[in-house]
């Protein structure tokens, strides 16, 4: 049987790349393959690390192989599973590439295992460019690219940006969808097992808070909405559902500041994966206020779900959500994302559902496995 290893973030660690590697190992054990993973036993210093904690407090899976023994930050640990993965001569490597800072790590594990002249390294790259900068950036990036033997991204610009370092073969596919969360509920049954208002118009912001994902520009956006707009005689709200991933008090101060806080339903807290579903379920439309983007796993997510969006002109965000129809696309501002809030409900949900479900058909794990299984020629 022809083996894949697939190198990033798995449990015990948390959050949008461990749930995608762990269903791309389903993926491929449902095509045949004898698939591990090969995950962290330490990603991040917790220095480096923005959140309360960078591991799960969910049970691990139990359909899927997953070796919790890198160590991002130990040269001697990287040598030993380097020798380890060149003896195995799995056929097929797929590294996770998010954050130069690994670069180091796994660019060196990857040239310990091209030695053995036989695996294929295909590299899913998440961002090439990353949103923050950091010193070495550039130097990382090119050390880990030199073993990779072929790369997969999700967006447009994360290509473009790819061109920019090598000229090696680069395959364009979207963003799977998040499959693995369960099947969306009832709106009703959803708000009541999270204690929200059942009958009032929710929009949703979900996942880390970080600068470059624009929640304060939402939130000047909601001030406008309070002014002037109502759906059904009552205020629209807005669910935040996601942990800080940066100094929470700029926002507090802001939410003062506009005087929009009985407008907001605030979970700020690391939502579980076994809650996803109920956030999703939850909400009328997901937004994504973005100031600049690659790609997002919100998109694939709420495509799953069955939600109309509103997602920002930037990045390869347009490209994912035909205007009009699965959503609608609004220009970085909140004068501008205020404005296509209203007209989201003044085209009602009803509106995109049978877009939605007609496009959601491209989203398919297939079709990612099949194309790292034809770049690596396995």
């Amino acid at each position: 049987m022809s083996k894949v290893i697939i190198i990033g973030p798995a449990h015990p660690l948390r959050g949008g790349l461990a749930s995608f590697n762990e269903r791309l190992a389903r993926q491929f054990q449902y095509q045949g393959y004898d698939t591990t993973i090969y995950t962290f036993s330490l990603q991040y210093p917790d220095f480096l690390f923005p959140g309360t904690t960078q591991y799960s407090s969910e049970p691990a899976p139990t359909d899927i192989n997953i070796k919790v023994c890198i160590h991002s930050m130990n040269p001697f640990n990287w040598l030993k599973i380097g020798r380890e993965l060149k003896q195995l001569q799995p056929n097929i490597i797929v590294v996770r590439y998010w954050l130069p800072v690994m670069g180091p790590c796994l660019g060196t594990i990857l040239r310990l295992v091209k030695g053995n002249r036989f695996t294929k390294v295909i590299c899913i790259a998440d961002n090439v460019i990353p949103h923050e900068k950091r010193p070495g950036d550039t130097i990382f990036t090119r050390y880990f690219f030199k073993p990779i033997d072929a790369f997969i991204t999700m967006s447009e610009k994360v290509l473009k940006d790819l061109s920019t370092f090598t000229s090696k073969p680069a395959q364009q596919i979207v963003h799977p969808l998040y499959d693995n969360f369960g099947e969306a509920i009832d709106k009703k049954v959803a708000r009541q097992h999270l204690g929200l208002p059942i009958d009032a118009p929710i929009i949703l912001f979900f996942g880390f808070i970080r600068h470059y994902k624009g929640l304060d520009i939402l939130l000047h956006a909601m001030a406008i909405l309070s002014q002037r707009s109502t759906v059904n005689s009552q205020q629209i709200k807005l669910l935040v559902a996601g942990e800080f991933y940066e100094d929470r008090k700029p926002y507090d101060d802001l939410i003062a500041e506009l005087g929009i806080k009985e407008q907001l339903l605030l979970r700020t807290d690391f939502i579980n994966d076994s809650e996803v579903r109920f956030y999703l379920s939850a909400a009328d439309f997901v937004i994504q206020p973005y100031r600049n983007a690659t790609q997002s796993g919100v998109t694939p997510l709420a495509y799953h779900f069955e939600k109309p969006m509103l997602v920002t002109n930037v990045g390869g965000l347009p490209s994912l959500v035909p205007n009009g129809k699965v959503g609608i696309i609004a220009e970085p501002n909140a004068a501008a994302i205020a404005e296509k809030i209203q007209e989201l409900y003044t085209l009602g949900e009803a509106h995109f559902l049978p877009h939605l479900r007609n496009e959601k058909k491209k989203y398919s794990w297939q079709i990612l496995a099949n194309a790292i299984i034809g770049l690596a020629g396995k």
